[in-house]
C-alpha cells in the first residue's frame, strides 16, 4: 500500500488533551499512571485518498460481536452506494472479539472489525491491529468521543452502563448514589455482573473504582458482598433472571442508560412510562469502535465502510437495533430515547490505557474479595 502518513491535526491535539482530562475524572490519581503505550505514534502507514470507484464487487468482512444487529436494509445501501458486498461475521462479546484478532492479526479473517470499547481498546491498538484512517465523517463526531488521536479506532456509537432500579419494587427510596447500594435497606435487592465474563460487570467495577480510587473500592465492593450483592455470568442472566423484570425478586441491576427506553418501547401491554429509572451516579461510559484491520488485502473498500459506518443511513438505525447512541451529532435520536434515556454529562471514566494496565490486577483482587 502507497499510503501516506498523515501528521498531527489540531482534531489530534484535541483528543490527546482529552485523554488527560479522561485520566483526571478518576476517583484517584494514581490510576493515572499507566505502562500501556497505547496513544504512541504508530508505525503503519495510514490510508489516504480513499475512493470508491473500480471497486464494484469486492467483498470485505466485517467482525462484530454477537450484539451487532442492523436493519437488513442499511448494508444494503452501502452495497447499492459502492458495489461493495459486506459479510459480517459475528464472534463473540467485544473481548472475545478482541483476543481473536490478536490472535490472528498475522492473518486476518476480517477487513474491519466493529465492537472494540474503550475498555479493551488499548488491547488492540498494542497489538497493532488497526490501520489509521481519518474518515470525514469525524468531522460531525464529537471530540471527547476520539479517544484515539492516531484514527486506528474510529467512534461509531456510545452509551452508558448504568444501575437500573425497578421504580415500585424498591424496599426504601429511590438509589441516588453507589453508597445507596450498600445501605441495609437494599439488602439483597442489587444483583450486578461478573466484569471478567460480562461487558456491563466490567463497566460496573470499573464505575467502582473511578468512583473511590485505588484507596477505596475494594472497602466498596466487601460493603456490597456484606449487603448480599449477588453475581452473574452475563447481563441475560441478571436483568431477565433475577431482576424483576425477568420475574426475578432483586429490585436493582447493572443495565444501561438505554434499558429504559426499551422497557418503554417493548411493554406489552403499552405503558405510559418505563417502569425502571437509572441511577446516574453509577453510570460508566462506554464508546465502541471500528477499525480497518492491518493486513487487509482492501484497504480503501474497508475504510469506505468506516465513512458509512458515520453516515446518518447506519447511525440512526443503531438506536432502535443496539440501543446505544449514534456518534454522528447529525443523527436524529427516536423519541423514546430522547423522553426516556438521556445519558449524564459527566458519567464515570477511566483513560483506557490505565485500564489495560491494571485489568488484571483488579480483576484479580476483585475475585478475592467476592470468594472471601
Amino acid at each position: 500500500m502507497n499510503h501516506v502518513f498523515v501528521r498531527l491535526s489540531a482534531r489530534t491535539l484535541v483528543a490527546l488533551a482529552a485523554l488527560a482530562l479522561l485520566a483526571s475524572a478518576c476517583g484517584d490519581d494514581t490510576l493515572s499512571e499507566a505502562a500501556s503505550t497505547c496513544f504512541d505514534e504508530p508505525s503503519i502507514d495510514a490510508i489516504t485518498d480513499v475512493t470508491t470507484d473500480n471497486l464494484a464487487g469486492t467483498t470485505i468482512t466485517l467482525a462484530t460481536h454477537d450484539s451487532f444487529t442492523l436493519s437488513e436494509s442499511t448494508l444494503a445501501a452501502f452495497t447499492d452506494e459502492t458495489g461493495i458486498i459486506v459479510e459480517q461475521v459475528a464472534v463473540g462479546d467485544a473481548g472475545q472479539l478482541v483476543s481473536q484478532a490478536v490472535l490472528t492479526k498475522d492473518n486476518p479473517t476480517a477487513d474491519v472489525l466493529f465492537g472494540i470499547d474503550n475498555s479493551f481498546m488499548c488491547r488492540g491498538i498494542d497489538a497493532e491491529l488497526f490501520v489509521p484512517y481519518a474518515s470525514p465523517g469525524l468531522d460531525d463526531v464529537a471530540d471527547e468521543l476520539e479517544l484515539d488521536p492516531f484514527n486506528r479506532l474510529t467512534p461509531i456509537d456510545y452509551g452508558d452502563v448504568c444501575v437500573n432500579y425497578w421504580t415500585d419494587a424498591l424496599p426504601g427510596d429511590a438509589p441516588e448514589s453507589l453508597d445507596d447500594l450498600i445501605d441495609p435497606v437494599n439488602a439483597g435487592q442489587f444483583v450486578t455482573e461478573n466484569p471478567e465474563t460480562s461487558s456491563p460487570g466490567f463497566s460496573f467495577l470499573l464505575a467502582t473504582i473511578a468512583k473511590y480510587g485505588e484507596d477505596g473500592w475494594e472497602d466498596y465492593w466487601t460493603s456490597l458482598v456484606d449487603n448480599d450483592v449477588s453475581i452473574t455470568a452475563g447481563w441475560n442472566d441478571a436483568y431477565y433472571g433475577e431482576f424483576i423484570a425477568g420475574g426475578g425478586a432483586r429490585s436493582i441491576v447493572t443495565s444501561y442508560a438505554s434499558s429504559p427506553p426499551a422497557e418503554f418501547l417493548f411493554a406489552d401491554p403499552p405503558v405510559d412510562a418505563p417502569p425502571t429509572g437509572v441511577l446516574q451516579d453509577s453510570c460508566f461510559r462506554q464508546i465502541e469502535f471500528a477499525g480497518v484491520l492491518n493486513g487487509t488485502a482492501h484497504p480503501e473498500a474497508s475504510a469506505a465502510l468506516i465513512d458509512f459506518m458515520l453516515s446518518t443511513t447506519f447511525q440512526e438505525d443503531v438506536p432502535l437495533n443496539m440501543f446505544v447512541y449514534p456518534a454522528n451529532g447529525e443523527a436524529a435520536l427516536p423519541d423514546a430515547f430522547v423522553q426516556w434515556g438521556p445519558l449524564v454529562d459527566d458519567a464515570l471514566t477511566i483513560d483506557p490505557a490505565v485500564i489495560e494496565t491494571n485489568r488484571d490486577d483488579w480483576t484479580e483482587r476483585w475475585n478475592a474479595i467476592v470468594a472471601s
